[in-house]
């Protein structure tokens, strides 16, 4: 029987550790902003915490609490929520919560519904115009055809014809276009721009602009190919998506973790952790005699709760600036220079170094960004393999050969640019081996057309 029951202690201590070691491992993957949430989180779940902000404002509502409260506290807060002595409120009623208020963005439909409202005075063209609104897309196109507007707001075809063409005048220009020619020339005309060459290639060569035949407009027009390219680049200006500047949704901020500075000693690593509450173990917690075995249990139980998270929050810290500080001692090259001088970096590299594990590092880089003097970036971006290594050349990697070639294609003749071929003979003489098909996978993947789409007249 002595034998069983230390089977089960055993079992019972692993299984506890291994909980709190689930913990930390989740503490150490957090962002920044998920960790300050977590933090409130725990403290609300908590009473043997104290909370204060960078600031000094002391949040713990615990120090207003007397001793005689614990034992209704614990009852409380392990059971179903009621307490039979009264002695423990659990709302407080000095206690003040803040909400962050959540950003209005302006939708493309409350866009232009708020527009019909003055532009239709008469309620049945408002009727259609609300309907006609909500037949639009996200992009600003009308999805439905004329006839069935009509049909279904019982109104004549030449009724809805008259609205569409109302709201059509409406902000952002080019709305209500049923296909991309029309919403180019709504604009156009809103511009006036629509005429000439201008107004011929909205109209009839589209198709040949999105495959850059130049010349076949040129000859078709019966001019120059250089007026043609003028009236082109014209077009392209114009916005084929006039709803995409709206959305249903708030941006998203990226804050940073941490933040790397230049000094004259060299690259200093700090976190960004200003405005993470602090936590404390309450004074009130710390002594549990003179209470019944249940409170001290509890009272216990929360301590060790509330050390073990303290402590995951402490060992968070010190493993993202040693996996940050590593990084900077080995992409210097990176932070002088910028993309072209990214080294080849693998985790487990990092791990080797500082002494831990690689799923440590992983974990401790994972939803995290940096601010260096160049700008913000994701922790995982400084890691990638060598995409290629020559013999006695120099290893690289897929970030640093994009570089490369926007330089190159952003320093080409326009009129003579460079074909993909001709991009990977010069970057071989970079030392960069990479076939033809693979540059043409970055230059695209850079947003960069074929030479041939590139050429200027």
């Amino acid at each position: 029987m002595q034998q069983e029951q230390s089977l089960n202690m055993n079992l019972s201590q692993h299984l506890a550790m291994t909980m709190k070691l689930q913990q930390a491992i989740q503490i150490l993957q957090l962002s920044a902003q998920d960790l300050k949430t977590e933090i409130e989180k725990e403290y609300l779940d908590n009473p043997a915490l104290e909370m204060e902000y960078g600031d000094g404002a002391d949040e713990s509502q615990l120090g207003n609490l007397r001793a005689d409260n614990l034992s209704a506290l614990a009852d409380y807060l392990d059971g179903d929520g009621n307490t039979s002595s009264g002695g423990f409120s659990a709302v407080n009623s000095q206690e003040h919560v803040f909400e962050a208020a959540t950003p209005v963005s302006m939708t493309l439909e409350r866009e232009l519904l708020e527009q019909a409202e003055f532009a239709f005075p008469v309620e049945q063209d408002r009727a259609v115009a609300t309907f006609i609104i909500g037949s639009i897309d996200d992009w600003g196109y009308l999805t439905l055809p004329l006839q069935e507007i009509a049909a279904t707001m019982n109104v004549s075809e030449e009724k809805a014809a008259a609205v569409l063409t109302v709201i059509q005048g409406f902000e952002p220009l080019g709305v209500g276009a049923r296909d991309l020619a029309e919403c180019l020339r709504i604009q156009a005309k809103a511009l006036g721009i629509y005429e000439g060459l201008v107004a011929a290639v909205i109209d009839k060569h589209l198709t040949k602009v999105a495959d850059a035949h130049i010349k076949e407009i040129a000859a078709a027009e019966k001019c120059k190919p250089a007026d043609v390219q003028v009236a082109v680049d014209i077009v392209r200006k114009l916005e084929p998506k006039p709803g995409s500047a709206y959305g249903s949704e708030a941006a998203n901020y990226i804050t940073p973790d941490v933040v790397v500075t230049k000094t004259p000693e060299g690259y200093r690593v700090s976190l960004n952790d200003t405005y993470i509450p602090q936590l404390r173990i309450s004074p009130l917690y710390k002594d549990a005699e003179g209470y019944d075995k249940d409170t001290q249990k509890y009272i216990n139980k929360r301590l060790s709760a509330a050390s073990w998270l303290i402590n995951s929050i402490e060992q968070r810290r010190t493993t993202i600036r040693r996996v940050v500080e590593e990084i900077v001692r080995v992409q210097q090259d990176f932070l002088e220079q910028g993309l072209k001088k990214l080294h080849p970096l693998t985790m487990r590299e990092v791990a080797e170094a500082i002494g831990v594990h690689e799923s440590t590092v992983s974990r401790a880089v994972a939803n995290k960004y940096a601010e260096l003097p160049g700008g913000i970036i994701a922790l995982r971006k400084f890691f990638t393999a060598n995409l290629a290594k020559e013999h006695g050349g120099e290893d690289f990697i897929a970030s640093q050969a994009k570089a490369v070639i926007k330089e190159l294609i952003a320093g080409e003749n326009p009129q003579k640019p460079l074909s993909d071929q001709k991009l990977c003979e010069l970057l071989k003489t970079r030392k960069m081996d990479i076939s033809r098909r693979t540059v043409m996978k970055y230059r695209e993947a850079l947003g960069y057309p074929s030479s041939v789409k590139r050429k200027r007249y």
